[in-house]
């Protein structure tokens, strides 16, 4: 490969290179253009597979990021999900308590106005048995007093009355 035999003229140009005065052995005073050749040629003459390698570890990296955001996303929509699945939860819940509240009011709604009803038709009707047993007391005192004006009692009528009844049989 092209490439290592680059990599090992750098490490002799940088062997054969003189130390900086004054500097302990890690100072080197090198050629700054030639350098820079040696690594431009480097790179020119690397083999596509690390180009693609390097690539794909981007690319990894990348689709690990999207991957992490779209996790969260779900994660975040299954959270709403729940929370919302809950409010459904109590807000059924509270329709049903109000369901039930709602017949109780009804049913005793009803109640009140069946007995209203009832207590009504029992005074109407207690007025018009009132009204009657009047009538009828006035009727009986009337007719029994027409009865001795004609000189007649009522018994003596049903008297009467029955004796013609035997006579027809």
């Amino acid at each position: 490969m092209e490439v290592f035999t680059l990599l090992e003229t750098l490490e002799v140009y940088i062997e054969k290179s003189r130390n900086l005065p004054f500097s302990s052995n890690k100072a080197i005073i090198t050629n700054k253009e030639e350098m820079l050749d040696l690594i431009k040629e480097i790179r020119i003459k690397m083999p596509d597979e690390l180009k693609q390698a390097k690539w794909i570890k981007e690319e990894r990296q990348r689709i690990l990021v999207e991957a992490q955001k779209e996790a969260e996303g779900v994660v975040k929509e299954a959270e709403n999900r729940i929370i919302a699945m809950i409010d459904e939860h109590e807000i059924t819940k509270k329709a049903y308590s109000q369901k039930a509240e709602i017949i109780e009011s009804a049913n005793e709604m009803s109640r009140e106005i069946v007995n209203g009803s009832k207590n009504y038709a029992d005074e109407y009707l207690e007025k018009t048995e009132k009204v009657l047993t009047d009538t009828l007391s006035k009727l009986e005192k009337n007719v029994g007093e027409a009865l001795k004006i004609m000189g007649l009692e009522i018994e003596d009528y049903i008297k009467t009355i029955k004796a013609n009844r035997k006579e027809l049989k």
